[in-house]
């Protein structure tokens, strides 16, 4: 449950044992406070309150929680102790006890420190010897830990001076924009330290952070009325290439499957194929066939491992006598976060004998922290690339949008080292495809039920609303190229012509089109369109992609909230229509791949200020002003 607190002039929302968007007026100053507890895979484990009081005044509260986390091995309790002054103060305690003995990363108090507030400020950092150092927060993503030792920081938000210490371990920060979280991480134990550590039952694990703010006094208040969305057109992107990744079912798609995914019309096709696979080349014909078929280029994705060489010249000749229409070649190795240069050299020059022309990318099949922290040097590729998801730290609905403005922080420091060459980020998905403080590729799932890597949102009008910010701030961004998804089952766009494989446990059925479907579509038909920045005042809850070709606009306005939403849009001129996407009409807009809703179209002027349903999806056409 959600509950508004207040602490002095401080505004804080507590939800399920954490404290987010801790702010003064319209001033963010700290993300979120809360515990953690990682298992030796780096796995969060999901905590389960046994017992919450919160009491609270109209200006100070007192929280006491009681959790226990179970999962695997792990099983450890603890007790928090949450207090919000009058004089601006919070404070976070923590005991905690091992109920068993188990390996773990991390047990811990962590605070957010929000990257569009803290990015370039600078910080004074007090570390655990006493030393004080004026340091800053990164503007470009730091692949690596920010702060060391750290004991207490001080920095200015806006005009609110900010102070937070830790107490009870030693803390570090690290720049999690690199998992494209949109924050500074300050936690405890340092990696610096060996990991995992066996934990023994009845170790006691005790924390405290403060956090103090000062010169509040006068602060700006929010303005909660409506919403606002501000077209800004003189910030103009082309609209990059969007594709679709192959279904890791592995099956070919049925013809029905081909028809229903073709009315959108992607760009490219990518397919992952494993050459020191002995069924490669079967992977490839598939793909070949299926990329003709739905009117779009090859993207294939090439992954090595022992003789690359040998494998390189493989499929040359499989390019050579098939003469498929590529996109761009993307070169991974099995075993290497990011592509070696070697390698990537070695196999580019090899391809290139085939086919002088063809585009390359190198980079990473797991994540932007390791293109980051394993940089591309010049191979002769054309671009550096890298998968993108929300869930690396956190799965609820609120962490996944906040992540939505973090892919757009990824794309422009890829920018910064990667010169002259364009960024692909393939593929997005919603949830990671694979652990990979494990491996690099994705592995078979031998486990019973729901594999990790399907997140039935992605069938909802929440997933929906998630790719629209995503394509969003990718776009505005200036990415070159994005693959998002799959084409079909649990983690495609549509369920196609097969039952689910988990019945009853995802919302889909035989034959259902997924809202997302009818996002690719709506900005396909408009490929000659150019993106358009747009910002929100409160883009937590609504936002909007936006396109224009002259005059002409084309909005997607999303409400990420389980409540209506109202908003006013800034910068059409004339009365434009608007069909949602919503509660209302998804039903039949699972069932028809040319879904129009234009029997559910309604028209505005620019001065109104429009509801939005809860989860909705809003198609916009108007005009822009001039």
């Amino acid at each position: 449950m959600k509950t508004i607190l207040k602490a002095g002039q401080l505004n804080v929302l507590y939800e399920n044992g954490s404290l987010r968007y801790i702010s003064s007026g319209k001033t963010e100053l700290l993300r979120m406070i809360y515990p953690a507890v990682r298992d030796e895979e780096w796995n969060t484990v999901n905590p389960v309150i046994l017992g919450e009081v919160i009491d609270k005044t109209d200006d100070s509260f007192r929280i006491k929680l009681s959790i226990l986390y179970r999962s695997g091995e792990i099983n450890f309790r603890a007790k928090y102790f949450i207090e919000g002054k009058s004089d601006n103060t919070i404070s976070f305690g923590m005991e905690g006890e091992a109920s068993g003995t188990f390996r773990k990363n991390r047990i811990g108090l962590c605070v957010l420190h929000p990257a569009e507030e803290c990015a370039g400020k600078n910080c004074t950092v007090e570390h655990t010897d006493g030393s004080v150092e004026s340091s800053f927060f990164p503007e470009e993503i730091n692949p690596h830990q920010v702060f060391f030792n750290v004991r207490s920081l001080k920095w200015i938000a806006g005009k609110i001076n900010c102070s937070v210490t830790f107490e009870g371990d030693v803390f570090e920060t690290e720049d999690q924009r690199n998992w494209t979280d949109t924050s500074f991480k300050t936690y405890s134990t340092p990696l610096s330290l060996p990991f995992p550590v066996v934990i023994t039952e009845g170790t006691r694990v005790n924390q405290k952070v403060v956090f103090r703010a000062g010169n509040i006094t006068g602060a700006e208040r929010a303005d909660n009325q409506f919403n606002v969305i501000r077209l800004i057109p003189e910030e103009s992107y082309i609209l990059p290439s969007i594709g679709v990744s192959r279904s890791s079912s592995g099956n070919a798609l049925t013809l029905q499957e081909i028809r229903t995914l073709r009315t959108i019309g992607f760009n490219h096709y990518r397919t992952d194929i494993p050459l020191y696979s002995p069924d490669w080349i079967e992977i490839a014909d598939l793909s070949l066939n299926e990329s003709f078929e739905l009117g779009c280029q090859m993207e294939p994705a090439l992954f090595f491992a022992g003789d690359v060489s040998r494998h390189a010249s493989a499929f040359a000749e499989w390019m050579e006598t098939r003469k498929p229409d590529i996109a761009r070649i993307l070169i991974f190795h099995r075993d290497s976060p990011s592509t070696p240069d070697d390698i990537a050299t070695k196999v580019i020059s090899i391809l290139r004998n085939t086919d002088p022309d063809v585009k390359i990318a190198t980079g990473s099949n797991a994540g932007f922290v390791h293109i980051n922290r394993f940089r591309p040097g010049n191979t002769e590729n054309d671009f550096i690339c890298y998968p993108v998801h929300p869930q690396e730290h956190a799965s609820d609905n609120a962490t996944l949008v906040e992540n939505l403005k973090g892919q757009g922080y990824t794309v422009r420091s890829a920018k910064v080292f990667a010169g002259n060459k364009g960024i692909i980020i393939s593929p997005v998905t919603l949830q990671r495809r694979f652990n990979a403080n494990i491996s690099y590729v994705e592995l078979p799932y031998r486990g019973d039920g729901i594999p990790p890597s399907v997140d039935p949102r992605l069938m909802t009008l929440f997933g929906a609303c998630w790719t629209a910010g995503s394509l969003k701030y990718l776009g505005e961004a200036d990415a070159d190229s994005i693959t998002y998804f799959e084409t079909r089952g649990a983690r495609g766009i549509i369920q196609g012509n097969e039952e689910p494989e988990w019945p009853g446990l995802l919302p889909s059925a035989k034959g259902m089109i997924f809202p997302v479907f009818h996002i690719f579509r709506f900005v396909l038909a408009h490929r000659n369109f150019n993106i358009i920045k747009s910002v929100s005042t409160d883009p937590l809850s609504v936002d909007c992609l936006s396109l224009a070709n002259g005059k002409e606009a084309r909005l997607v306005v999303v409400n990420f909230s389980d409540e209506q939403a109202q908003v006013r849009i800034e910068g059409l001129a004339g009365k434009f229509r608007m069909v949602p996407l919503d509660g209302s009409t998804s039903a039949e807009a699972s069932t028809d791949c040319r879904w129009t809703g234009n029997r559910h179209q309604k028209s505005f002027n620019p001065s109104d200020i429009i509801s939005l349903n809860p989860n909705s999806v809003n198609f916009v056409e108007g005009w822009l002003k001039t």
